[in-house]
């Protein structure tokens, strides 16, 4: 990903230097030229291809804090289960009791 803005910034610096050493160009425009066709697209582009690693890592933030959250506040063995869930199998997993004959 960085070798594509490293690039892209390198082509349009030349395009500045180009234009800033014209004998019809300006150091001004030079330095427009860099910055509307090499900085701030780039950045642009950066920001949007970061976008799914700030998710990630802020995914990866929470679980962790609430990692943390429930392992600081968990029971300990010799407590009973204070969790609103049922302890074991749920209902269909479990075997089925078997009828006795009368």
């Amino acid at each position: 990903m960085y070798l594509i803005v490293i690039g892209w910034l390198y082509v349009t610096l030349l395009m500045a230097l180009a234009e800033a050493f014209s004998s019809q160009g300006s150091v001004l425009g030079a330095i427009i030229t860099f910055l509307l066709y090499g900085l701030l697209p780039m950045s642009l582009v950066v920001y949007l291809w970061g976008t799914p690693l700030r998710r990630k890592a802020i995914r990866r933030q929470e679980q962790e804090q609430a990692t943390h959250a429930q392992s600081t506040t968990s029971a300990s063995p010799l407590q009973p289960n204070a969790s609103s869930h049922a302890t074991g199998l749920p209902e269909e997993a479990a075997v089925t009791p078997m009828r006795e004959k009368p």
